[in-house]
């Protein structure tokens, strides 16, 4: 069995098999259906007409600005910026598929076993919590804090609330006695070691806990918020330091619990902490999800994608966070499929201080209101200047025009020029001829490093007759053979097909079937693109065996005049030389001629 780093190539192509490319490719890029084919915007570099094609009977992808293809695992590997078996456990996972076991270096076991571990503890820690919570007078203190928000029993219950008791040494004792060691309880941060003597502190205390979660559900941390009166130098909000576990870039809080009502609802809704998660969604609203506080990144924008295209952004109305939501925009930048909107609550700071005030209801209310991105960003830059002044103006429009011209659609962009020109008092013509003025400065890559140049690919007539031959052979590998008898390997010009058939024949020796698995395992990138366009293209109306054989009798005469030329310049040189073979390479001279004089008339 063919090995595939710990994957057997088996395992790889069952993944691949029972993956919709069209679907997954769908997350990332918005298609439209022509014919066989879909169409849309191609994601690795910058363009206003679809060049980038995906043909799902074959399962193959293919731009044709930027000459990148492959399968569905090439596919995300580039938009994840993963290697390729990583894009393979990605996909499988969406799948359900089980990942196969692999065989494991002593470190990579040590590490496996201290992650189970670490959520084992998180979740005794987890119930430990709740419990106290629940259960203790410790914890009557955190049940009339929760209580006083609105936060009902049924919710404590389904986030696993808890409370940290007012006691330095609680849970690391109760722990300890259950065989938890000392060592393990500092990994998962839920102790500290004492500053002056032995032993170890609980770090939560006098705090109502809200264990953080995976997407599978799974604790991986605690966030924990101080009740009562805050003392000097202690943090109103405490989170675990980040472990194996928790990467605080790579979590959304409340995902294992909203990803399907996000799905159903058609967008995400993103808030700030887990506060405003708990209070949205005890107010009926359960497709939000909080970046935990920190800025909203790449690979957070990613998932929430897999489940919608669309992202709706309630962070806090000051400053702040504001702030924050035009830094979130940013990272949604590159990525065509993303669909942002604002969500502004004029009289309060925060989701749950609104809903509080105002009742679910009134919050819905705001969510439907939501303003498209750009309109925020107008806003948001308008309200910063001194609009009465010139400077200001000047400096508003020098933020507003790259804004502006990064928009791909031109009703929209024309659209949003004659409402940034309403905004700044001034002409919307001279707004226009500043933005076609400055236009050429603004198609950079926006520090996507994905983002690939488009490239102008030398291409002939032997070169299309190969892609030709190429993805008639991919569809019947039986006829290599006799292909290759007509057409000798080493006569094929373009490296990345010799390449291909070579590797055709190969496999067709062994009695096996080329897969696209062994071509992206075994070849160059510049092989796999090659299939991937001769999959993908479209090579007009001719019916598909004459074209074939058009190709490979195109082919053929390319091979006997190179070989004529050849044998021409051979005998030259034996008749200056006076050498007897001179008769031998004409008469081999005129037998390539007669054949290609026969295939001139067919």
């Amino acid at each position: 069995m063919a090995e595939f780093g710990f994957m057997s190539k088996e395992f790889v192509e069952q993944v691949r098999s029972s993956a919709d490319i069209v679907k997954i490719v769908s997350q990332y890029v918005s298609l439209k259906r022509k014919g066989d084919r879909f169409w849309g915007c191609c994601p690795f570099h910058q363009e206003k007409t679809p060049s980038f094609s995906v043909k799902p009977d074959g399962g193959f992808f293919y731009c044709f600005g930027c000459h990148v293809g492959g399968n569905v695992f090439k596919f995300v590997s580039l938009q994840e910026n993963v290697k390729y078996f990583e894009a393979v456990a990605m996909v499988a996972e969406q799948l359900n598929i089980p990942l196969p076991q692999k065989e494991r270096t002593p470190e990579e076991m040590a590490r496996d076993k201290l992650k189970d571990e670490l959520y084992q503890v998180n979740e005794m820690a987890g119930k430990f919590f709740h419990n106290c919570l629940t259960m203790t007078r410790y914890g009557q203190p955190g049940l009339e804090y929760f209580h006083s928000r609105g936060i009902t029993d049924e919710i404590i219950q389904e986030f696993s609330l808890g409370f940290a008791p007012d006691e330095w040494d609680k849970l690391s004792v109760a722990f300890q006695k259950r065989g938890i060691s000392e060592e393990m309880l500092l990994n998962s941060d839920l102790v500290r070691k004492r500053q002056q003597g032995q032993g170890i502190y609980d770090r939560f205390r006098n705090r109502v806990m809200i264990p953080i979660t995976d997407e599978r559900g799974r604790a991986v941390g605690f966030g924990g918020r101080i009740i009562g009166t805050k003392q000097e130098n202690q943090a109103k909000y405490l989170n675990s330091a980040e472990t194996i576990l928790f990467n605080k870039r790579r979590l959304l809080f409340g995902l294992d619990k909203a990803h399907r009502h996000i799905a159903k609802a058609g967008f995400a809704l993103v808030v700030e902490g887990y506060m405003d998660v708990i209070s949205v969604y005890a107010a009926g609203i359960r497709n939000v999800v909080a970046s935990l506080g920190t800025a909203f990144t790449i690979e957070q924008c990613r998932k929430l994608l897999r489940y919608s295209p669309q992202i709706y952004f309630c962070y806090d109305s000051d400053a702040a966070g504001q702030n924050a939501i035009m830094k979130a925009i940013e990272v949604t930048r590159g990525l065509d499929n993303a669909v942002v909107k604002v969500v502004q609550m004029p009289d309060c700071k925060d989701p749950d201080e609104f809903i509080q005030k105002h009742g679910a209801e009134e919050f819905s209310k705001v969510i439907e209101a939501a303003i498209p991105m750009v309109e925020f960003q107008l806003q948001y830059i308008v309200r910063g200047m001194d609009i009465n002044s010139l400077e200001g103006r000047l400096q508003a429009m020098t933020r507003i025009l790259p804004i502006l011209a990064s928009l791909k659609n031109s009703a929209q962009r024309n659209a949003y020029v004659a409402r940034a020109a309403q905004l700044l008092s001034v002409s919307e013509a001279d707004l226009q001829a500043e933005l076609r003025r400055r236009g050429h400065s603004y198609h950079d890559d926006g520090g996507n490093p994905q983002l690939r140049r488009v490239v102008r690919q030398v291409d002939d007539a032997y070169r299309r007759a190969g892609r030709v031959v190429l993805k008639k052979l991919w569809e019947h590998q039986e006829k290599i053979t006799e292909f290759l008898a007509s057409v000798p390997l080493a006569s094929i010009e373009d490296e990345n097909q010799r390449k291909l058939f070579q590797m055709l024949e190969e496999k067709q020796k062994q009695g096996e079937i080329l897969t696209d698995v062994d071509v992206a395992n075994s070849l160059a990138e510049g092989a796999v693109d090659e299939l991937s366009r001769a999959l993908v293209e479209s090579f007009g109306q001719q019916e598909e065996t004459a074209l074939y054989d058009d190709c490979v009798k195109r082919l053929r005469k390319r091979y006997l005049q190179v070989e004529f030329d050849r044998h021409r310049l051979e005998a030259d040189r034996l008749s200056r030389e006076g050498q007897k073979g001179f008769i031998e390479e004409m008469a081999i001279m005129q037998k390539l001629q007669n054949e290609m004089d026969e295939l001139q008339s067919v």
